[in-house]
């Protein structure tokens, strides 16, 4: 899925741009040795622990370098977004950093400990349907009919490229990285990392990782185009919903720029989490850990230094006691 380069209008330079603009407002996230992994992969493993971000995700850099660009007048009446949880959360934190009303809007997949967080942070919750699509239909009312500003969780030119600042952190920490595991949803986070990667050592692979269940940017990419697809539970929630059908962005960044999409099974996400705490004493949700679980799998093999992006820690504690207790649940 390899290609020259981006098509899109998002560079390298919106990404620096995002990153002065992020700057005092986000944690510049460390990246760590795994030595249980090095031992295993038989090559350097490094972990890029956005787990301890803000709000406990990725999502936080996207989230603010767009609200934060949106001119003042824009967010009069409040900013609205749809949200599997952890965009939701990094859109209320910085709506109540600039001041303004935020209603986020989730389907009754997302579980009740990110409703409640972000409830938390201030946010008004608005519960629609069974699906992020079934979610964004309340989210462009919003806008249409009251004049709400909006922050889509992935498929907007700032939010790709905070989290694009990601990218940068990762070949600074390791300029000679060979491959990048990147969690893939709706490609705002695979989009962004790859573009900076990409852009800054060419000879990287960037890899998008994946469930096997409802997998929406796989099922497009594998279409040509962005296509519906039925959302479905899975450990690795915050990587559910779909892509979009009037994808502008990511769809096409993620064609272009990834080199690889691997799906994994709900046994192979637990052993993802699983390992995260045993191993590397980081408690991660089940998105966050598909970089870990596709190492474990042996599904991608990394010939030189690899990093795995743990892009969350926001999972509910007694789900993740079971895992760790080896109960992993099987959804229907």
């Amino acid at each position: 899925m390899t290609g020259p380069g981006p098509s899109s209008s998002i560079g390298l330079e919106d990404v620096f741009r995002a990153r002065a603009r992020l700057a005092g407002r986000i944690v510049a996230t460390p990246t760590v040795a795994s030595p249980a992994l090095t031992a295993r992969c038989g090559v350097p493993v490094f972990l890029k622990l956005e787990t301890r971000q803000t709000t406990g995700s990725f999502k936080l850099r996207g989230a603010t370098n767009a609200l934060f660009a949106l001119p003042r007048g824009a967010l009069a009446t409040g900013v609205a977004a749809a949200s599997t949880g952890n965009h939701g959360r990094a859109l209320a934190h910085a709506a109540a950093e600039a001041g303004i009303r935020c209603v986020v809007c989730m389907s009754a997949l997302v579980p009740a400990n990110k409703v409640e967080a972000i409830r938390a942070l201030g946010a008004e919750i608005r519960i629609v349907g069974r699906s992020q699509d079934d979610a964004q239909q309340e989210v462009d009312r919003l806008v249409r009919e009251e004049g709400f500003a909006t922050v889509p969780p992935f498929d907007h030119a700032d939010v790709i490229a905070g989290q694009g600042t990601m990218g940068l952190e990762i070949v600074e920490a390791v300029p000679d990285v060979e491959l990048v595991l990147v969690p893939l949803s709706g490609g705002g986070l695979a989009g962004g990392v790859a573009l900076a990667v990409k852009a800054l050592r060419p000879m990287a692979r960037v890899v998008g990782v994946s469930m096997e269940r409802g997998a929406a940017m796989h099922a497009s990419l594998k279409a040509g185009h962005p296509i519906l697809v039925e959302e479905l539970e899975t450990l690795a929630d915050s990587l559910g919903g779909g892509i979009g059908l009037d994808n502008r962005h990511t769809h096409r960044l993620a064609a272009e720029l990834l080199d690889e999409v691997v799906l994994l099974t709900e046994a192979e996400i637990a052993a993802g989490i699983a390992h995260a705490y045993a191993a590397e004493q980081e408690i991660v949700e089940g998105a966050g850990a598909v970089g870990i679980a596709v190492l474990l799998a042996g599904k991608t093999v990394p010939r030189g230094p690899a990093v795995a992006l743990l892009s969350g820690r926001n999972i509910a504690m007694d789900l993740h006691r079971r895992i760790i207790a080896g109960d992993v649940p099987c959804p229907a």
